[in-house]
């Protein structure tokens, strides 16, 4: 930080603490308090209190990569133990969940040794000492589909009764009485015959039981049939305005204390009630259709909740009652539908209340927009569940695509109101809540070991607990934010930073973030996007920001090569006014891991100090088939520019090491803490379980390379890539071979145990940090714009890390890892980028990605192109770029703007100084001292 940059604050700090005056809190103009705020009391918000990968419960020969998911869920009447479908796995898992802090898992049961091996689990239900297992036995003959319920004792799992179901079947639900079951036998259509629509005979019907006598002979089904033996439908459902009433499709029931069926016929976009006490169909409704605004539905790469989609059908899946009079349902959709939301009818169809665009608005301001999702559903509301907990009606209500639930307290029907958002892992399907434990158990249906996505059962609990999450927020949906990879902090505002969002979004976005409440998440009020000859600049991968004095900033924009990788000085507008490209010795050896994290300093000369961190290694041949590292295989660099002199100047950094396969460890981020000191963030490429390196580097540069230093003896070699004056007085080029110099490392903090802490899905990408004016440290997680990823951001106060004066770090690799190998590691860092063996194949694109282009979404520079932004930028010289020096103005002289003091200057010219030591000793008189003391923490 900039001592010039700090002193008004120590000062305005030291007035406030003498005369007990509350210093104003900057804000941004315009900005308002946030739109459906998480408004849960004291004492009754929902918190997560652990996160179990179903992969941890799987049975004996089975890998631990192989797909095991845990979808629809039930749990004993005592509430401690859970039982799920694992489709994928084709069989039953039990969890126990009497710690929720702790699931244990408790084994599985295959539907192999319940019948056939190729039987399928769609549901499952627990009561009292049996579970029902709902199986479909319909595989691919869809014409001739069948399925049964077996009946297997909860305490040892055997089998004591099956029976036929006469159809496929979907989902089963319970009377709260526990005296009747009913099933949805959906018989669902080929979606590959024809056009994948309806109708497709043979026609879909409910199951109902009585669960009284034998279970193993007496719990015989009873149909409820919606057509005659004829085919024709039945009069309540050909009048009741459905899509195509002559084939309908099952999908999900739920009784009420009337012993009231309701159950969704999603693809014929209605809802029929049944009374169960006589089997008789009372009502059948259309659910209807939504007129939307104010939603994105463009698949654009941006978030734009601006456009308008009228008469969407809601075609609901997930079903949930919230009183006798009164049910919920989830807008999923299917093949004419989906409106993004969940709605709340009475009892005759009547529309009470719809959530219309405001849960597409809660997505997009928690950062959880899904730009592949944007041209057809949205969020996709898929499940919905009520209960009451602690005397409040709560629904749940699930996002497939966005991975969330959204909690409402709907003690009145008509006026539900948005509680708090609670993040899960990828698709959550199976909606739980545990009302005599207080407990919600979401089981999400996602698994690819590939990608680093695994299924996962999340566990929260209704308590006096605080939920730490969300930790950042958008005001309003039009600032919707997604994959933040920088962060930077305010020049004197010590309660306002800057994030950038990366290439996960078509145009580079900046936000200011608001962080002066404590008690509350970080507030997003104000999103730019970075721009160049007066458009949206293109091809931004931002991965490094910096601010100045002067309200522009540094941007490190990384490259999917070495060329176009540039560090770019804009104005207070965002406006692209200057380049640096990487020297060509440098950008030759650089591939698709390039430019992460920027800050600046003031260079003792009149002009700044530019630091930059490269990522990973620099490479032989980036290109080439098996990469071999150049100087090291866990050796990285760290670059100084100098405005002044146009040159730079490195610096060698050594990485931990790391022998997992697909594993590899780099730099995500650089701050400048004082003219000796810079941090760096060093992470692996793990996340979940598996994550092991998520810290933040204190940085130590060797002697005589500080900012504005001197250098310790005449005969000190010369940084790479830097200029050096020879015995004879010229000015010549360091040789390409001169080694920079080795930093000293130490750890600052280790931020996995705070990411441990949140009890969720441990994130990847640890990759913004910054420290604020008034010495405080924040960091924050990449998270992917949900590519790959869970899409939790997680926004860290990590308090004053560098609170006193900071002292050298240890000589490299006296805390490390031992040193790099010269031989690489069989299937460690040799692998060709993109090849998936150990490039962080979680940044490439799934098989089978909607319209990706090559090098993927997000992340690690796979979709980096900054100088494609404009063909004036760091390649040709021009007001874009200017080569590997920094832009000139016409006229050939380089601005003042380039020469201006930066946001994060380490040495003061002496008038800077003077100044500050005076205004310190005006905050020591006046403030009690505490100026004084404040300034020098921060004298490097």
């Amino acid at each position: 930080m900039n001592l010039t940059r700090l002193a008004p604050a120590v000062l305005a700090t030291g007035l406030a603490v003498g005369f007990g005056i509350t210093p104003a809190v900057v804000s941004t103009p315009g900005a308002t308090a946030p739109v459906n705020a998480q408004t849960a009391p004291a004492g009754a918000s929902f918190a997560r209190t652990a996160t179990y990968p179903v992969y941890e419960n799987r049975p004996k020969g089975a890998g631990i990569t192989d797909e095991t998911v845990a979808e629809i869920s039930d749990i004993s009447d005592d509430g401690k133990t859970m039982v799920y479908t694992d489709a994928a796995g084709k069989r039953i898992g039990f969890l126990d969940v009497s710690d929720p802090g702790s699931p244990k898992g408790l084994g599985t049961v295959s539907l192999a040794t319940l019948g056939n091996k190729g039987d399928e689990p769609t549901s499952v239900a627990v009561v009292g000492e049996y579970v029902l297992v709902v199986i479909s036995e319909t595989g691919k003959d869809y014409e001739n589909p069948k399925g049964r319920v077996d009946v297997i004792k909860l305490s040892d799992r055997k089998k004591v009764g099956s029976y036929d179901l006469g159809g496929q079947p979907d989902s089963i639900a319970i009377s709260p009485d526990g005296k009747r079951a009913a099933i949805a036998i959906e018989n669902e259509r080929d979606e590959d015959k024809g056009d994948g629509g309806l109708p497709q005979q043979p026609t879909g019907f409910v199951q109902t039981i009585k669960l009284e006598g034998d279970p193993a002979s007496d719990w015989k089904p009873a149909p409820v049939r919606f057509h005659n033996e004829d085919g024709t439908a039945l009069p309540k459902v050909a009048t009741a305005g459905l899509d195509t009433p002559e084939d309908l499709e099952p999908e999900y029931v739920s009784i009420n204390s009337r012993n009231q069926l309701a159950v969704t016929l999603q693809e014929n976009n209605g809802v029929a009630i049944i009374d169960l006490n006589t089997n008789e169909i009372q009502s059948v409704f259309s659910t209807g259709s939504v007129d939307l605004e104010n939603v994105d539905a463009k698949k654009d790469k941006l978030i734009k909740p601006t456009d308008s989609l009228g008469g969407v059908p809601r075609e609901p899946d997930a079903v949930a009652w919230i009183d006798d009079k009164h049910l919920a349902t989830a807008n999923e959709g299917d093949w004419k539908g989906g409106s993004r939301g969940w709605s709340v009818f009475d009892s005759s169809g009547k529309v009470v209340w719809d959530a219309g665009s405001s849960i597409e608005d809660i997505a997009n301001r928690y950062g959880l927009h899904n730009n592949k999702r944007a041209n057809k559903k949205g969020p996709e509301i898929e499940g919905i569940a009520t209960a009451t907990m602690n005397g409040t009606r709560y629904a749940f209500v699930g996002s497939e695509r966005s991975n969330f639930v959204a909690v409402y307290n709907v003690e009145n029907p008509a006026k539900p109101e948005f509680v708090q958002l609670l993040f899960s892992t990828n698709g959550p399907e199976g909606i739980l809540p545990v009302e005599n434990r207080n407990m919600l158990l979401v089981s999400s249906e996602v698994d690819e070991a590939k990608a680093g996505v695994r299924s996962a059962v999340n566990v929260y609990q209704l308590s006096d607990k605080k939920d730490p999450q969300p930790s950042i927020v958008a005001d309003k949906s039009e600032l919707g934010f997604s994959a933040l990879g920088a962060l930077t902090s305010h020049p004197t505002d010590a309660k306002t930073l800057y994030a950038a969002s990366d290439s996960a979004l078509a145009e580079g976005r900046v936000y200011t973030v608001n962080v002066s409440d404590e008690n509350a998440p970080a507030r997003i009020t104000e999103a730019r996007s970075v721009t160049h000859g007066g458009k949206p600049a293109e091809g931004l991968d931002i991965e490094g920001i910096s601010a100045r004095e002067d309200g522009g900033f540094w941007i490190a924009s990384e490259g999917k090569t070495g060329k176009k990788n540039a560090i770019h000085r804009t104005d207070g507008d965002l406006n692209i006014k200057d380049s640096i490209s990487l020297p060509d010795d440098v950008a030759k050896h650089v591939g698709k891991w390039g430019l992460e994290g920027v800050d600046a300093i003031d260079d003792g000369k009149g002009g700044e100090y530019v630091y930059a961190a490269l990522q990973r290694p620099l490479w032989k041949d980036p290109e080439a088939d098996k990469l071999e590292a150049l100087e090291g295989d866990n050796t990285v660099r760290i670059g100084r520019y100098s405005t002044t002199d146009k040159t730079w100047e490195w610096f060698s950094y050594e990485l931990d090491s790391t022998d997992k396969a697909g594993d590899w460890i780099g730099l995500s981020e650089l701050t400048v803490v004082n003219k000796d000191t810079l941090a760096v963030i060093e992470r692996d490429k793990q996340n979940g379980p598996n994550a092991e390196i998520k810290r933040i580097m204190k940085v130590s540069l060797p002697g005589g390379a500080a900012a504005g230093g001197e250098a310790d003896s005449a005969d000190e070699a010369p940084v790479a890539g830097s200029s050096a004056s020879g015995a004879d007085g010229e000015t010549k080029a360091a040789e390409e071979s001169a080694k920079p110099q080795k930093v000293k490392k130490a750890v600052a903090v280790d931020v996995l145990p705070k990411l441990q802490e949140l009890n969720g899905w441990t994130q990847e990408k640890l990759e913004g940090f910054t420290i604020a004016a008034d010495g405080q440290a924040y960091a924050v997680t990449d998270n992917d714009a949900l590519e790959d990823a869970t899409g939790e951001t997680v926004f860290l106060r990590l308090g004053k890390v560098f609170d006193e004066d900071v002292p050298p770090a240890d000589e490299p690799g006296d805390d490390t890892a031992e040193g790099p190998s010269d031989k690489p590691t069989e299937d460690g860092e040799d692998a060709k980028p993109g090849d998936g063996s150990n490039d962080g194949s979680a940044d490439e694109p799934t098989e089978g990605a909607e319209d990706t282009k090559p090098g993927g979404t997000s992340g690690d520079s796979d979709d980096a192109d900054s100088a494609d932004q404009a063909e004036s930028g760091a390649e040709d010289g021009t007001d874009g770029g200017a080569g590997d020096q920094a832009g000139e103005d016409e006229g050939g002289k380089a601005t003042s703007e380039a020469k201006a003091p930066s946001s994060q200057g380490g040495s003061l010219p002496r008038t800077g100084v003077s100044i500050a030591a005076a205004l310190a000793a005006a905050a020591v008189f006046i403030g009690g001292g505490f100026g004084l003391r404040a300034l020098a923490r921060r004298r490097g």
